[in-house]
């Protein structure tokens, strides 16, 4: 079977979120990328129920996101997740959203989450378990071809 990456999210844009251009505003598209990570972050043991046993919890700490195509209200953005790396502390995390009706691709994003004991606010070590699931879930998602755009920094060439 070949692998996939998780379907985990789906929302409907509603109207509020639309912005004088007349599409969804960009800050939507990352609050929409944000609820895909809390269902990721569910499915690999580490949403609100793990945090409130243990005082763990994962920050995000980079994020780079791309604009493909507009969505619109009433549409649904669908949301694909893939790990694309992770270690003891830390988790590389790489998400699509598509257009729910058409399937066109509407932004990504990629994250580099770590890993916070909430007691003393510092980073920690996951849980053998935890880094067991994920060690799973990369190790499911490592026949995926890596798509361009992950890693790539943000530049404009200076003017010669």
């Amino acid at each position: 079977m070949k692998p996939q990456p998780l379907e985990l999210w789906r929302e409907t844009v509603p109207q509020e979120w639309i912005d004088y251009n007349g599409h969804m505003n960009v800050a939507y598209y990352m609050l929409i990328f944000d609820h895909a990570v809390d269902a990721l972050l569910d499915s690999v043991g580490l949403g609100r129920d793990y945090r409130t046993r243990t005082s763990g919890t994962t920050f995000t700490v980079e994020a780079h996101i791309t604009y493909d195509r507009e969505l619109m209200a009433g549409d649904e953005a669908r949301c694909t997740a893939r790990i694309l790396g992770c270690d003891d502390k830390r988790i590389h995390h790489y998400y699509e959203m598509f257009h729910g009706g058409d399937g066109y691709l509407a932004a990504t994003v990629e994250f580099i989450s770590l890993h916070v004991d909430l007691d003393v606010r510092k980073v920690s070590p996951f849980p053998d378990e935890i880094q067991t699931t994920l060690a799973g879930v990369l190790d499911a998602h490592s026949g995926l071809e890596i798509p361009d755009r992950v890693g790539r920094g943000l530049r404009i060439p200076a003017r010669k």
